[in-house]
């Protein structure tokens, strides 16, 4: 093990969401691990940008071309020899993490381990909403469903490489089980929550005023909170990329016919539409920094996810180790992540009126802090790592 040589593989580094944090967390366990990677966009990662240009990144030849960005959905036709191009036949351990741009399609020498991390088998393959079911073109739309009937046979061809497959949740394993007809074992993404307990803290102080207990605050973290402005739970929270298929128009929509205070955290192209939705009780915070997370979690009475099927949903478990419930579309990860009455609500369907129905009653008062730390717990980076370290430790091939 101590001279284990190691290489990370993720899709392409354009943006910063939970697929980026769990490639993060692989990186914290081995640093001097290259990661090779279809496409770099720093400008694109916003104030993480900071901590990723300080790894080993390998590129492939898609990063030479000066548009090379707009070229990675056109050019996906051309992903798995993208990744076939990378040379690995020097690492004993391969860890990839695949969402939509086949990293798993990675050529290694034939005793490595290679391990596939999947977020989820290709949405846009198999019939799960993404933002290309709202491309406005019908040809557009054409040439893409020939492209991706070949890229489907891919999908299956390369889903055969990697040794073993790992699922974020019991949600992705079946969609594993069903398109690439095998097993996968299933480790949950990585939560920090340790960086959200001081704020969570917060929370914990206006809970106690509601229960009839004597509490007795520990002086040093006490300072910590009071040092810090105190807004309140004053505000719901959605928060995520903003492109299609995520649902935020749905809670912009059902903020706006409640006159409810509304948050709403995260960029994309979706943005100025949903600028038009808004009224006056919703504000865009824009990207947010990892600094400033805790804080705008805390301060929330609930974030609010209304993206059907979400593979797991990162942010939901954040919102919890912070003390702040979740109100969710019953679906996707969401059921894993969640238990009802206890640290969130579900809504039926991915829809307005069933948002309302939910938010017209919801009182976060009822939640409380320790329920929902003590779920998030089961989700920490502590545990992901731990889980990986053991399957790795269990299953590199010895010479």
């Amino acid at each position: 093990m101590q001279n284990l040589k190691v290489a990370l593989v993720h899709d392409y580094l354009i943006e910063f969401g939970g697929a980026e944090r769990v490639l993060e967390a692989l990186h914290e366990m081995y640093p001097e691990a290259p990661i090779f990677t279809a496409f770099l966009d720093l400008n694109g990662l916003g104030p993480h940008s900071g901590r990723v240009k300080k790894w080993d990144i390998k590129t492939s030849w898609l990063q030479n071309f000066p548009f090379g960005r707009k070229l990675i959905s056109p050019f996906r036709i051309f992903a798995p020899s993208i990744f076939e191009s990378f040379d690995l036949k020097d690492y004993d351990l391969v860890i990839s993490s695949c969402n939509t741009y086949f990293s798993k399609a990675v050529i290694t020498k034939p005793e490595a381990l290679h391990i596939s991390y999947i977020h989820t088998p290709p949405r846009y393959l198999y019939g799960y909403t993404t933002s290309f079911n709202y491309k406005k073109h019908w040809w557009t739309r054409i040439a893409g469903e020939i492209a991706n009937h070949f890229l489907r046979i891919y999908d299956f061809e390369t889903s055969q490489r990697p040794d073993i497959l790992v699922a974020n949740s019991k949600n992705v394993r079946e969609r594993i089980k069903k398109f690439y007809r095998r097993d996968a074992i299933v480790i949950y993404p990585p939560v920090d929550i340790k960086k959200f307990y001081k704020q969570s803290f917060s929370a914990r102080l206006q809970l106690a005023d509601r229960r009839d207990s004597t509490v007795i605050y520990p002086p040093v973290q006490l300072e910590q909170v009071q040092s810090k402005k105190e807004k309140g739970k004053n505000y719901f929270l959605s928060l995520g990329r903003l492109v299609r298929g995520k649902g935020t128009e749905i809670i912009v929509e059902a903020a706006v016919k409640l006159n409810l205070p509304l948050k709403v955290a995260g960029s994309g192209p979706e943005l100025e539409r949903l600028k038009k939705l808004a009224g006056k009780s919703v504000e865009f915070l824009g990207e947010i920094s990892d600094g400033d997370l805790p804080e705008i979690y805390a301060n929330g009475k609930a974030l609010i996810v209304a993206s059907e099927d979400e593979d797991f949903g990162i942010t939901s478990v954040e919102a919890q180790s912070a003390g702040t419930p979740v109100i969710a579309v019953k679906a996707g990860g969401y059921l894993e992540s969640i238990i009802e009455g206890k640290t969130g609500e579900f809504f039926d369907k991915a829809d307005v009126d069933s948002l309302i129905k939910v938010l017209e009653t919801f009182d976060y008062k009822k939640y409380k802090s320790e329920d929902l730390k003590k779920n998030a717990e089961r989700f920490s980076k502590e545990k992901f790592k731990k889980e990986i370290k053991d399957l790795i430790e269990k299953n590199l091939k010895q010479d």
